[in-house]
């Protein structure tokens, strides 16, 4: 897994709560034996028309948005089945960060869906719902802009023309370390290969 880093980037908006995981890849996109290829499956039932060209109406297909990094939705995204292919479609597609509105007991993101993103190196930041609000607002005036999440900060700026507007987020110490670090749950272990080999040794 690659270390996250800074970066600036398009952000585009779909504006709906309780995103599936069959939205974000419907299953008959599940077939494939690898985990390379699923970028383009992404929303697939919502980019393209039956016979397979692209809605020149859906926000990945529009010129200003199609190269998106940061992705922004409403609360409960990703809930669903628990396939990881969701998440790997939406990191090959070229999406870094996903954020969504937390509404009191009603959370960003669905807890599966998540942990997945999280060890895929895809960061999910949760706002509260009056900030998505401005950012949808920011989006429908100013289709194509640029955001930069700060990782290391704990911010998401939107550089709007009106002048930046700057949101921090929290997320959780040992996460942050593994995505600033791009440690994966096996790289994670991999830290301490010595202390289990000489466990290992004294316990045959």
């Amino acid at each position: 897994m690659d270390k996250f880093e800074k970066f600036t980037g398009i952000v585009a908006g779909v504006d709906r709560a309780n995103i599936d995981t069959d939205a974000l890849i419907p299953k008959e996109h599940l077939k494939s034996i690898k985990r390379t290829g699923f970028g383009a499956a992404l929303f697939s039932d919502w980019r393209y028309f039956d016979d397979g060209s692209d809605n020149p109406d859906f926000v990945l297909n529009k010129p200003e948005t199609k190269n998106a990094e940061i992705l922004v939705t409403r609360n409960n995204c990703g809930c669903g089945s628990s396939r990881e292919h969701a998440v790997w479609a939406v990191v090959q597609y070229g999406f870094k960060a996903i954020i969504a509105p937390r509404q009191d007991e009603n959370p960003g993101f669905a807890d599966i869906f998540r942990n997945n993103c999280g060890k895929n190196g895809l960061l999910t930041i949760e706002l509260s719902e009056v900030q998505v609000d401005e950012i949808f607002q920011t989006l429908e005036k100013e289709p194509g802009v640029q955001g930069t999440v700060d990782l290391a900060a704990q911010t998401v700026t939107l550089h709007a023309a009106s002048g930046d507007q700057v949101y921090s987020f929290d997320i959780a110490a040992d996460l942050k370390t593994k995505l600033l670090e791009g440690l994966d749950d096996i790289a994670l272990t991999l830290q301490y290969e010595a202390d289990i080999t000489a466990y290992e040794a004294e316990h045959r």
